[in-house]
């Protein structure tokens, strides 16, 4: 198996429930390293930049007004299958579908208030990491 990096976000809902480290030890017991991290306040530009991919979609004005609408936790995860492992980690979109243990079986409020993002490839990975990080902030 192949070391590689992914990106996580812990969204809004999270942060506002100060599930940061709840969250994080999840992903540390799952065996991924936090290899960069910082909490922002993510901009309407960024925001519509990083869903760029659902720009025409119903739900994107709402997507775009929900990950401002207060600190996430931006991330770069590395691991053994970091993607799949982390996706296995944050569970199912939906909570309700989201498998016993998973961050959004536990913490999820809803679909749309999820807790936390992660890549769904390696490529994607890459495209996201490069927006909310340079090269000397990833320190694994």
């Amino acid at each position: 198996m192949a070391v590689q990096r992914t990106f996580s976000i812990i969204k809004p809902d999270a942060t506002n429930r100060n599930l940061t480290g709840a969250v994080n030890a999840k992903l540390e017991a799952a065996g991924l390293r936090i290899v960069a991290q910082k909490r922002i306040q993510m901009t309407q530009a960024q925001a519509e930049t990083f869903y760029a991919v659902h720009s025409e979609r119903p739900f994107f004005g709402e997507l775009v007004e929900f990950m401002t609408s207060a600190p996430v936790v931006v991330q770069v995860l590395e691991g053994e299958n970091a993607v799949l492992k982390n996706r296995e980690v944050m569970g199912a979109t939906n909570p309700s579908e989201a498998a016993e243990g998973t961050i959004r079986k536990e913490f999820a409020l809803s679909i749309g208030e999820n807790s936390v993002h992660g890549s769904d490839s390696e490529e994607n990975a890459t495209i996201e990491i490069a927006q909310f990080f340079s090269g000397n902030e990833i320190v694994g």
